[in-house]
């Protein structure tokens, strides 16, 4: 579920306001919402990683914090083919390659050359597994992908990845009455972000406002509030 731009836009006003910090105009706001949701979206990625060196996936239930880090990923996530099996599509992230549906092994160069090497492992497969993956060293191609059926040339079709995009960006619209700014819900743009994220939203925006309004106060509430958030979050 998106989470409403102007709910989080008035609650950074009603704060703001309260604790006398200045306006925040639908300008600062909009460029201040974009950052505070890419460097959220980013975040995602470096709390897996770093959860997932602590606890194995084999290790963790459906509702942990693991698993809420890819529902919250989940909804950036799609499959699109690899052109000509060796050229990403345009992404934020590449995730899992797959060829015939089926996910490939990655393999360093040296590790392939050894397993070809190896005739008798490479053609019967005895790893089961049915195709591996490496960078490529070519300018313009990205990776290659090698059947694991004997076979010496690369695959150029029924290659696809995981795609992961950039969440969309956001805009809180407007008309202008009587010389004030008056909500366009029609022509807004809300947060793709998972809901979960509104107060760490709302914080992030503050802190960043604080830092653009000269107003050392707001940083400190906004990142005092925000560090509270993360550790209710991580528990």
């Amino acid at each position: 579920m998106a989470i409403s731009v102007d709910t989080v836009y008035q609650r950074v006003l009603a704060i703001a306001n309260k604790e006398q910090r200045g306006y925040i105009t639908p300008q600062e706001f909009n460029l201040l919402a974009n950052q505070a949701q890419i460097e959220i979206f980013e975040s995602y990625f470096y709390d897996k990683n770093q959860r997932e060196r602590m606890q194995p996936e084999d290790n963790y239930s459906d509702s942990s914090i693991n698993k809420l880090l890819e529902r919250k990923i989940s909804p950036f996530l799609s499959v699109a083919d690899v052109t000509l099996g060796h050229t990403y599509p345009s992404h934020y992230q590449i995730g899992k390659v797959f060829f015939e549906n089926r996910e490939c092994v990655k393999m360093d160069r040296n590790e392939l050359r050894q397993y070809k090497d190896s005739q008798r492992h490479y053609s019967m497969n005895i790893d089961n597994f049915e195709a591996v993956y490496i960078d490529s060293a070519l300018n313009g191609k990205d990776i290659e992908v090698y059947k694991m059926d004997g076979s010496p040339l690369p695959e150029v079709n029924n290659v696809t990845c995981e795609v992961i995009n950039a969440p969309a960006a956001v805009e809180w619209a407007y008309v202008v009455v009587n010389e004030k700014a008056l909500y366009n819900a029609s022509a807004a743009t809300n947060f793709t972000l998972h809901s979960s994220e509104e107060n760490t939203l709302v914080n992030k925006i503050l802190e960043l406002a604080g830092i653009i309004l000269n107003k050392p106060g707001l940083v400190e509430i906004a990142a005092s509030k925000n560090a509270a958030e993360i550790q209710t979050q991580k528990q």
